[in-house]
């Protein structure tokens, strides 16, 4: 025992005497430094532009801040960190313990570890710094050591400091078919905060991410920029602290609201992650770092892979699904040259047919009074047309109107105790997706369809609701709280095991439109489905914001028809498929409804994006251009490819005024001393100046060019070959 004492001794005399340790978490152009001391919380000294040497930032001034500030110790900061030990003690106290540097394909991993002083409690402050994109992952495991359980009141995923003046931030917000409304605001003293309490989808209203542009208000293409990403699927609450003017510390995570999460003895919970990046080339900078992380880290599925252009059914039939109306569709998908049709909305249920919104969620069998031949048959008439197969589901919820609901009221998200309030038709229900039973369910839908038609290549899953009705059968009454979280964990177990046996099936990610576009479920799925509004004229602000952090080939994006379904709206198919183009292309409506002339320029705008745009679009580096937010009634934006050789360009007008003032159209990203040809596609037959024309890169991004845009709902879209 006494060698023991003095062994251990002698190992705190050794660590007292150890000098502190830089951590410099390096990616190609950024440098996240860290302090480490015996004795002392980690530290954060600096974010920003690569450094190799952190002594010139000792010698400027560096920050000194804690980078996981606990309660109780922290002082007037935002804590990042709330835990109530077995003893009544609310307060943390952390030293630095280790850290290891471990290398990955495309990355490094560095996870430092704190203990609590009195406590065997530890935090590993994680970080992950990729070598191919400019981002840093941050995110903690928080470890339980000691003898009783623990309760974590908050433990968020990162911490940030930020020494600056006039700093302001991005965010967006919306609502139904009205998402990603950029907002920009400058910080001052006091809190801003953005946060979901919606439990399921939480970019409904307000996304969880924000930009903060270090050198005054926000410009898409220079000055000072940090982005921060929370991947998570749940309830967030993301934070910026404005001491004064210059000091403001950001703190990203899990809502804490209604979530105290315990740690049994020998437990311990991982944080998702908050993905950070910093450009010096403006928030147009910051979003092709996170599109190019995304792309190829897969924070998007197959990130790297083409998306095939596809028709969906849904606002050419809604629920009016049956053999001849499909077959009818995908005669029109042929015909326009689109590669893969999906079978929305309306094709299941026995006892409860699914005819609107109200019944059947959870019975997920044919309906074969629609579909006499079922589902097989209508793949292999797919087939036979040369066409993928993709179909429709919402397998996380039900109806009290169902057999799945008659059987298992226990299933659904509700206190054993209250009578469920339902939400869309009436009677739709959340599934407690906390509840091993209900994950196996919402697996076998997924399965059951890849046996009933191995050669599904593609499946639009929705989510409808939030939850209203807290509380959990499963759950115990000590762990009710856990909902929010558990519920997220239990759909990304269920999807891993979907990833796991089907890696090739395509998954789009729906609700309500884009109600989870988020890095938490991104991994799994392929692209999402930006907007139920298909309105050419408010997609391009709302595309706009999505493309802020998310890249175009993730991005669902349809033709519809005039007048739209949603606003009501007559815009002319040219502008409708240039809009649609900026993304993944589809289709939204009935091709047998366009007319002779319209076919034609459909099938020709089908042939162009295959053969030409598709991989400039949903692989190149994406340069916004002018805003439409601006409110010059113009936008444009452009994709250039990594080598710089090729580009395509979308220029639109989308009002039109007596004596309207026209911009000159400015390029971005080319390479200035090359030159490049220019050439109209997808054109109406009008004639520029520029056409067949080669101009330097140096010029076109410095001057631009003029382009002949008469009147509302106009465009033009161009290629630039070197």
């Amino acid at each position: 025992m006494l060698k023991r004492i003095l062994l251990l001794a002698a190992a705190c005399v050794t660590a007292a005497l150890l000098p502190a340790k830089d951590i410099l978490v390096n990616t190609p152009k950024t440098t996240l430094l860290l302090k480490a001391d015996r004795g002392q919380p980690l530290h954060i000294s600096y974010y920003g532009e690569r450094i190799d040497n952190a002594g010139q930032v000792y010698s400027a001034g560096s920050l000194w801040y804690e980078a996981y500030p606990a309660f109780g110790t922290c002082g007037t900061d935002v804590p990042a960190l709330s835990v109530r030990h077995a003893d009544g003690n609310m307060t943390t106290e952390l030293e630095y313990v280790s850290d290891t540097a471990v290398a990955e394909a495309n990355a490094t991993l560095y996870t430092i570890t704190m203990k609590d002083q009195a406590y065997d409690f530890y935090v590993d402050v994680c970080y992950r710094a990729y070598s191919n994109a400019d981002v840093i992952e941050a995110w903690t495991v928080l470890r339980n050591g000691e003898k009783k359980p623990v309760v974590l009141n908050k433990y968020a995923s990162g911490f940030l400091p930020i020494r600056q003046d006039d700093v302001w931030v991005t965010h967006m917000h919306g609502e139904w078919a009205a998402e990603a409304e950029v907002t920009e605001q400058k910080l001052h003293p006091g809190i801003f905060e953005v946060h979901d309490v919606t439990g399921t989808r939480n970019a409904y209203k307000n996304r969880p991410n924000i930009m903060l542009s270090l050198d005054g208000k926000p410009q898409e293409n220079s000055g000072r920029a940090i982005g921060a990403v929370l991947c998570w699927n749940g309830n967030y609450r993301i934070t910026v602290d404005t001491n004064g003017k210059r000091a403001h510390t950001l703190v990203a995570g899990i809502d804490d609201a209604q979530s105290a999460y315990t740690l049994a003895k020998g437990a311990s919970f991982t944080t998702p992650t908050l993905a950070l990046a910093y450009s010096n080339e403006g928030i147009g900078g910051v979003s092709r770092s996170y599109h190019r992380w995304a792309r190829l880290n897969n924070k998007i599925h197959n990130g790297t892979a083409l998306r095939k252009t596809l028709l969906n059914s849904w606002e050419g039939v809604y629920f009016n699904v049956n053999e001849q109306n499909m077959t009818s569709l995908m005669d029109g998908v042929k015909a326009v040259g689109a590669e893969l049709f999906v079978m929305d909305d309306g094709w299941f249920g026995d006892k409860y047919p699914r005819n609107n919104g109200s019944t059947s969620l959870g019975d997920w069998v044919t309906d074969r009074n629609k579909l006499p031949g079922g589902i097989p048959a209508l793949e292999r008439a797919c087939a036979e047309r040369g066409l993928k197969w993709g179909i429709w589901i919402e397998p996380e919820m039900t109806n009290t109107k169902s057999e799945l609901y008659e059987k298992h009221p226990d299933w659904v998200i509700c206190p054993p105790t209250r009578t469920p309030r339902p939400g869309r038709g009436g009677t739709q229900l959340c599934l407690d997706l906390s509840n091993p039973e209900v994950q196996n369910f919402v697996f076998g839908v997924v399965d059951r369809i890849m046996q009933e038609t191995p050669n599904t290549y593609y499946i639009k899953w929705d989510y409808n609701y939030e939850i209203a009705n807290y509380g959990s059968h499963y759950l115990t009454a000590d762990r009710q709280s856990h909902l929010y979280v558990d519920f997220h964990l239990g759909l990304q177990k269920v999807l891993e095991r979907i990833r796991q046996k089907y890696p090739d099936l395509v998954l789009q990610c729906c609700s309500s439109g884009g109600g989870r576009v988020n890095y938490g479920l991104m991994p799994y799925f392929d692209e999402f489905w930006v907007s139920d509004n298909t309105d050419a004229k408010q997609r391009l602000f709302i595309q706009w914001g999505t493309s802020m952090f998310f890249p175009a080939n993730a991005m669902a994006q349809h033709v519809s028809a005039s007048p739209n379904h949603q606003t009501g709206r007559r815009i002319p198919l040219k502008f409708r498929f240039d809009v649609a183009m900026s993304g993944r292309l589809g289709m939204e409506m009935k091709p047998s409804d366009l007319s002779e002339k319209e076919l034609a320029f459909a099938q020709n705008a089908f042939r162009l994006y295959k053969d030409t745009l598709r991989t400039l679009v949903q692989l190149g580096d994406q340069y916004r251009l002018i805003s439409p937010y601006e409110g010059t009634g113009y936008a444009s934006q452009m994709f250039v490819n990594e080598a710089k050789s090729r580009a395509v360009f979308f220029a639109y007008r989308f009002e039109t005024a007596v004596n309207m003032a026209r911009p000159r159209f400015r390029f971005a990203g080319l390479k200035p001393d090359a030159t490049y040809r220019l050439k109209q596609v997808n054109g109406n037959g009008r004639k520029n100046s520029w056409e067949g024309k080669t101009l330097t890169g140096r010029f076109l991004m410095q001057q631009g060019i003029e382009i002949s845009l008469s009147g509302e709902y106009d465009s033009c879209v161009i290629l630039l070959e070197e």
